[in-house]
């Protein structure tokens, strides 16, 4: 028997990824066809949001914490070469809120509640819990997946403002009050340097996108 030509193997693969990607596409659009239960019992939702943030809270506290004492640490040999140590607090705050809250809190946010969620519908699909549902007419995307999936949207974005706040206090605790820059440079400069709308709003955007 021949063995399969690498231009076959390569076809297969591409055509299974494509039907991967094309089965996702379907069910996030059965997602939104069906994400009216979030106005008809915003309670199932609010549960959700309750369950993500709240067990992914310590670890974003603690990991947005570090990163704002290395950000402030590195960002100061950085800027005492210029002379621009000031600076340290508009560095560290554009560093969060445009790039690394949203990338860093996602990270954190897939591996803390997307496992969870993931092992708990799995876990209900194993004991059949999912079939029961469908056999009492009850829709497990609305009933299940729906809530879990505008819970995570809308506690992503709170989680990267937390991120980013907690981080911006830790390159304030490296900044002010270890190394011994003037704390009214560091917060003006922060305050003069990043927009409502180009950088906050955008980290936002990026955060629920990250989803």
């Amino acid at each position: 028997m021949s063995r399969p030509s690498f231009l076959s193997t390569l076809g297969q693969s591409v055509r299974a990824r494509l039907t991967g990607l094309g089965l996702f596409t379907r069910f996030f659009f059965m997602l939104l066809q069906r994400s009216g239960i979030v106005f008809k019992r915003p309670r199932l939702v609010s549960q959700q949001v309750h369950f993500i943030g709240n067990f992914s809270l310590l670890i974003i506290i603690v990991s947005g914490l570090f990163v704002g004492f290395v950000l402030g640490l590195q960002g100061y040999y950085t800027l005492n070469r210029y002379g621009s140590e000031e600076a340290l607090g508009l560095l560290v705050a554009l560093s969060l809120t445009r790039e690394l809250g949203p990338v860093v809190t996602a990270l954190l946010f897939a591996g803390r509640a997307g496992t969870s969620l993931t092992a708990e519908i799995g876990l209900m699909k194993a004991g059949e819990q999912l079939a029961a549902m469908e056999v009492m007419a009850v829709d497990p995307l609305t009933r299940v997946f729906v809530p879990r999936f505008w819970g995570g949207v809308i506690a992503m974005p709170i989680l990267a403002a937390v991120f980013s706040t907690v981080g911006i206090l830790g390159g304030w605790v490296v900044g002010v009050l270890l190394i011994g820059i003037d704390t009214g440079a560091f917060w003006s400069q922060m305050q003069n340097g990043v927009d409502v709308y180009k950088d906050i709003l955008n980290g936002v955007i990026k955060s629920i996108i990250l989803v």
